[in-house]
């Protein structure tokens, strides 16, 4: 089994070592390092290279957001961040993901649900909790900017098939859903997904899933 490794990035000692007791008696995670705030994880993630890195937003000096925008900007950038929130409806966390977090988890996740998030970005997955996630990007999106046009047509050098899968995934949809909805195998929308990353130099479903969003591919409920 490989080991996940974590870095815990919170200025609060207590949620720093709560979260590092509960992920080290899970199997298959280690907890690395510990970041008092945005600084101190920007650095300690050049010097640990962990996989994982869960992120508080509101920390003083340099917060969360930017530290994930600076922690994911290399190109040959590996490490994930999932963002820590007391709330699921946090505008900051709408700025995380755009800055380049692959997720979001609330403060008062339990072990089991603080495990499974660090594993599914680990193994390089993204959208947890993809109803929840859909819901807060398109929460936010209301606000951002003047929402665009649907889009007809595809997006960029996408094809049909890619623009639709695209459209699925920011609906909140997981691989095996959209297969069923297009009638074709998994490992087929898995091909589409990786195509439509590489093209739209995006990280991950998230990426994706905001992307939709801002170009107009999907709007958000209400418009």
């Amino acid at each position: 089994m490989t080991t996940i490794r974590v870095l815990i990035a919170d200025d609060q000692v207590m949620v720093r070592q709560g979260f590092t007791v509960l992920l080290n008696a899970e199997p298959g995670i280690e907890v690395v390092g510990q970041a008092v705030d945005g600084n101190d994880a920007v650095t300690k993630v050049g010097e640990l290279d962990p996989d994982v890195v869960l992120m508080d937003i509101r920390m003083p000096g340099l917060g969360g957001i930017e530290a994930t925008r600076r922690i994911t900007a290399a190109p040959e950038a590996t490490t994930k961040v999932l963002v820590l929130t007391t709330f699921d409806l946090d505008e900051y966390v709408y700025e995380a993901l755009r800055a380049g977090a692959s997720g979001f988890l609330l403060k008062d996740a339990s072990a089991t649900e603080l495990a499974h998030a660090v594993r599914v970005v680990g193994t390089g997955e993204a959208l947890l909790a993809p109803n929840i996630t859909k819901r807060l990007i398109a929460e936010f999106s209301r606000v951002t900017d003047t929402p665009h046009a649907p889009l007809k047509g595809r997006i960029g050098n996408l094809t049909e098939r890619e623009t639709e899968v695209l459209s699925l995934i920011a609906q909140g949809l997981a691989n095996g859903e959209i297969a069923q909805r297009l009638v074709v195998a998994e490992q087929t929308v898995k091909t589409h997904v990786g195509r439509i990353l590489v093209k739209l130099n995006l990280r991950d479903r998230t990426q994706a899933a905001i992307h939709a969003y801002e170009t107009g591919l999907v709007r958000p409920a209400g418009y």
